[in-house]
């Protein structure tokens, strides 16, 4: 059994960052780079807080870890764009840069989803660390320091109107932690399907990553959440005919492609010679496909 029982981060936090993140108003996730990727080990749903660095010394906000992943500085613009807490991708790269004092092409990507930032007057102090330290603590939430921060959290937090999520309700109280799934935002269901499908294609096995999108099975415009069940990774083209109904995943895991494709555009010859392959899967059935959203898409979307 860890010692940790309620585990939480807080994590040393750059102020230009964290502001630029605070001026967009309520958000649904952010990226906490980092310059230098180390790795996280960490349940969904965990909290991770922003202690802002010297001279503020202050936990100023936090979030809750959706997924950690690793990715070239181009694509974690395109997928998180100003929630990376940037104006621009020559920003972004200009902080990336100043924190790790060299140029860099990968960075780190912690998805931590509905963020909170504090008013100054509700920053809190951290009376155990030094002002000094540059490095994050993990601290158990149930008992002692962690427990007086649980509790200063817990008292600031406010929902916003657009976050439904059961996540924030467990931490309106002054009781024990309950960590729940976080609501994934587009950025975060783009992060952890790309590496749930081993960032290959799930139809093609393509690996080139500018062409590879996160694709609902179900619209999004319907189903109103990302999750993982309802998404595949798609080459971009076959992401737009997967959305026209030209090709569809069946609830057998088998691609088909319409005949509509060579009656409406007299083409489609690669396309066919995928007809009736079997998909790749990821290797954790937990995020497979769910049956019942391939059997909307294979007998409601698909053209035939």
């Amino acid at each position: 059994m860890s010692r940790y029982a309620f585990p939480g981060f807080i994590e040393v936090t750059d102020f230009q960052w964290y502001s630029r993140l605070k001026s967009l108003g309520p958000l649904d996730e952010v990226n906490f780079w980092q310059p230098r990727p180390t790795g996280v080990q960490a349940e969904p749903g965990t909290p991770w807080l922003f202690k802002l660095r010297s001279p503020h010394n202050a936990i100023a906000g936090g979030g809750f870890f959706t997924h950690y992943t690793r990715m070239p500085v181009d694509m974690a613009w395109d997928t998180f764009g100003v929630k990376n807490g940037a104006e621009s991708l020559r920003e972004m790269r200009q902080l990336i840069e100043r924190n790790a004092k060299r140029p860099i092409s990968e960075v780190g990507c912690v998805v931590l989803s509905e963020p909170f930032f504090f008013e100054r007057a509700d920053w809190i102090p951290v009376a155990d660390w030094k002002s000094n330290i540059v490095k994050g603590k993990k601290y158990d939430l149930s008992v002692g320091v962690g427990a007086d921060i649980w509790k200063a959290i817990s008292a600031r937090i406010v929902r916003p109107a657009q976050l439904m999520s059961p996540l924030i309700e467990s931490f309106g109280g002054m009781g024990k932690p309950v960590l729940h799934m976080p609501r994934l935002g587009q950025g975060g269901f783009r992060s952890i399907i790309t590496d749930a499908y081993g960032r290959r294609c799930a139809i093609t096995g393509e690996r080139t990553m500018p062409v590879l999108e996160a694709a609902h099975i179900r619209p999004f415009s319907v189903v109103k959440s990302h999750e993982i069940r309802n998404g595949l990774l798609l080459r971009s083209d076959i992401h737009t005919l997967f959305d026209q109904g030209y090709v569809t995943v069946q609830p057998d895991h088998r691609f088909r492609v319409s005949k509509s494709i060579r009656e409406e555009f007299e083409n489609g010859r690669d396309y066919y010679a995928l007809d009736g392959k079997e998909i790749r899967l990821p290797i954790n059935p937990d995020q497979h496909p769910d049956q019942e959203h391939l059997d909307w898409h294979s007998s409601v979307l698909f053209k035939g």
